[in-house]
């Protein structure tokens, strides 16, 4: 057999991201020493980033089923049921390292490969969200990296024709250096016409379809599953480069060959390439897949069978055929005007085996390269928590001002409008768009009937930092409440999980903590884990990076008529504020804000009452009762008002608020972060109606206010002009950016 001249030293096994350990378990599954190619397709198959080695034994804790179901984790994107023989497939993917370096080009890819995953389920993208977190605004080389970030993001959605529909960005020093980019995308696919990932049936053909292949995030995978340290930072060639334009043609293309039933397996190129996808599509199907890489196209000369395996050039895919549907095949390329080339055929023998102008150069079992060694990490409550959960409020100042620490945290860029985002949206590309980024959740309309899915992305990392199995809980909880506030059902969650290194036992242990809160918080509110992904080592100079497990949740309104949105309409309408305040600051905007503290314990979450408090808000809204929406979350009760009065497209609404019943002190009564509560606008006829069904679900409710002065006025702590907040809320992030 031919191999590449590499000599396999220890330096080189340890530049591929191996430890010894695992170089004499591949030396036992080959039976033989590994040639260099080999060797590199090892180091990507069993990275962190495409074999979760260091995170199955937790992830086993999700609840990956439900009567909703369709396609749990282990495919390209999870599908859940929303009736009429449709289904939501939806997928959240970290594009972390390589934004730090390239911020453009890895927040573009970081977008295009999630919409690969989705149409290569034979859906239709319908919507883009992003999960953001950078460091303070106020330094130079955040602002470069937002900003390029966004331009990045939103220019490859606008090339593609598909919406940027919500999101969220949080700021802390945590990510000075380390930036987590997360991109979620939702499509809408007919149930039996799913396609899977599988390379059956033996003796069909093995098609390359899409970009060529040059050395453009070549090792990836591992660059990915590998801490961030200055030489690190230094791998632009790891990162790949996006095309747009054939992005767009190749989804049609696919899209089109899979309507007309023409695919039998298919799986796009993203991490690790050519052998990722080779080799999981034939060990899922429990077959084997024979390539010539002489036969791939190519964008530079003279590339090495480890570099054709390894590339992450972008817009690509690997697709199986039937071999006598060939011609059928290449005529919708053909009319598509995008490139295909046989590259191989399916075996039998469960090998991946890749030849170079008819010479064997790699030659792996399928099962030994996805098989990857799984690890039990030790977890070890973190010695910080110590300090940082202590937190003594009589030596907290009040503000002398309540009205300027409104101001200020509405100014807070993690609070504050991200209408400077939302403007680099092609507003001709917002399809079938029914609520778009600003309110508490997106909104796209499902084609052909009167539903609407809603979709959302939420996480507070200093939670996750304080308590990450409370953390966890809340993120769930928050994306609930987030898609019930525009009238939709919650379905089921996809997460995307980014933490410091999993060989630090007081890392694993927030992760195993984050993950048994949010597999608690899916059980309780049947909002089941269906796919996600994992990103590892997000670690900078100064440490690790604080916990983020995102979670992606989608939802489904019957109804599209009764779509709600979480700004005041008229004046004279009763405010309603479902749930409990308490007297809980920790972990709060208030005082990172305020105080720069982070510390405390962060607020409770009682599951029972978030899913009392759904419930009733799902119900009024269904019923017509309701004319806004929206829950409390960073800033507490005063900002969730405020954003109320001041985020609406037309004329802001004021509101008198009258808090009483709960003895606090001011700050907490305004700026607490006490978990499930909404804040509903409700016509004074139906008042009854609502406190009856409140009730009759146990939810506790209290009636606060009136909507209709031009400010809102808080007890006798908060009098602030609706034109002021607005001025403040809406044009914080361009001022720290100009």
């Amino acid at each position: 057999m031919s191999c590449t001249k590499v000599a396999i030293t220890s330096e080189v096994v340890k530049q591929q991201g191996l430890s010894v350990e695992e170089y004499e378990r591949i030396k036992t599954l080959l039976g033989r020493e590994p040639n260099y190619t080999e060797l590199g397709m090892f180091s990507a198959m069993w990275s962190e980033h495409c074999s979760y080695k260091n995170s199955k034994p937790v992830l086993k804790l999700f609840p990956t089923s439900g009567k909703q179901v369709i396609q749990g984790p282990g495919e390209n994107a999870g599908v859940v049921d929303i009736g009429d023989g449709m289904g939501v497939v939806f997928k959240v993917e970290s594009h972390n390292h390589p934004s730090a370096v390239e911020p453009y080009a890895a927040s573009a890819t970081g977008g295009g490969g999630c919409i690969r995953d989705i149409f290569t389920m034979g859906a239709r993208p319908i919507g883009l969200l992003d999960s953001l977190r950078l460091g303070s605004l106020d330094k130079e080389r955040v602002k470069f990296l937002f900003k390029n970030i966004i331009r990045g993001f939103t220019d490859y959605a606008n090339a593609v024709g598909i919406p940027a529909i919500g999101g969220e960005i949080y700021f802390d020093e945590s990510y000075e250096g380390n930036p987590l980019v997360n991109a979620m995308t939702i499509g809408i696919v007919k149930n039996n016409e799913i396609v899977k990932a599988k390379a059956s049936g033996v003796g069909n053909l093995v098609l390359i379809v899409g970009g060529a292949t040059g050395r453009d995030g070549v090792a990836g995978a591992a660059f990915a599953s590998s801490g961030l340290d200055e030489e690190a930072a230094k791998k632009s060639s790891a990162v790949a480069i996006g095309d747009p334009k054939m992005g767009r043609i190749l989804r049609e293309a696919c899209l089109e060959l899979m309507h007309k039933g023409l695919v039998v397996g298919m799986q796009d190129m993203g991490a690790a390439g050519l052998i990722c996808s080779t080799s999981e599509t034939a060990y899922k199907a429990g077959t084997g897949i024979e390539i010539d890489i002489a036969l791939v196209p190519r964008k530079e000369d003279k590339m090495s069978a480890y570099e054709v395996m390894l590339s992450e050039s972008q817009e690509r895919m690997l697709v199986i055929v039937d071999k006598n549907r060939l011609a059928d095949v290449k005529k919708i390329f053909d009319k598509w005007s995008v490139p295909v080339d046989q590259i191989g055929r399916v075996t039998a023998d469960g090998m991946v085996r890749v030849k170079e102008n008819g010479r064997v150069v790699a030659e792996v079992r399928a099962a030994a390269l996805v098989e990857a060694p799984v690890y039990n990490r030790e977890a070890k409550k973190p010695q910080y928590l110590l300090e940082a959960n202590k937190l003594d409020l009589s030596k907290i100042k009040e503000p002398k001002d309540y009205n300027q620490a409104l101001i200020d945290l509405l100014s807070n860029p993690t609070i504050a409008s991200k209408g400077w985002v939302f403007k680099h949206g092609d507003p001709k590309v917002a399809g079938d768009v029914l609520l778009g980024p600003g309110s508490d959740a997106g909104v796209v309309a499902v084609p052909g009937t009167k539903k609407a899915v809603a979709a959302t992305t939420d996480c507070n990392s200093t939670y996750c930092y304080l308590d990450p199995f409370a953390g966890g809980q809340i993120a769930v909880a928050e994306a609930g409440r987030n898609l019930v506030c525009t009238g939709a059902k919650p379905l089921a969650i996809t997460d995307g999980i980014n933490f410091g290194s999993p060989k630090n036992p007081e890392v694993f242990w927030q992760f195993k903590q984050a993950a048994l809160g949010i597999s608690k918080a899916c059980r309780a509110l049947n909002t089941p884990v269906v796919s996600g992904n994992v990103s590892f080592n997000n670690e900078n100079p100064k440490g690790s990076v604080d916990p983020t497990p995102i979670v992606g949740m989608v939802g489904v309104i019957n109804d599209r008529s009764k779509i709600m949105t979480q700004y005041f309409k008229d004046a004279g309408d009763a405010i309603l504020l479902l749930g409990k305040n308490k007297e809980e600051l920790g972990g709060s905007e208030y005082l990172k804000t305020m105080h720069g503290i982070k510390k405390g314990k962060c607020p409770e979450i009682n599951l029972i009452l978030e899913k009392s408090v759904q419930k009733t808000t799902l119900e009024t809204i269904e019923k017509g009762l309701v004319s806004s929406a929206h829950d409390c979350s960073e800033g507490g009760l005063a900002v969730a008002l405020a954003e109320c009065c001041i985020s609406g497209p037309g004329k802001k609404i004021g509101a008198e608020v009258e808090l009483t019943g709960v003895k606090m002190r001011p700050d907490a009564l305004l700026f607490s972060e006490s978990q499930s509560r909404i804040i509903l606008s409700v016509k004074q006829k139906d008042v009854k109606k609502v406190l009856q069904i409140a009730k009759k679900n146990k939810t506790p409710v209290w009636l606060i206010g009136k909507t209709g002065t031009e400010a809102l006025k808080i007890n006798n702590l908060v009098d602030v002009s609706v034109n002021r907040m607005h001025e403040a809320w809406a044009g914080a992030i361009e001022k720290k950016l100009a």
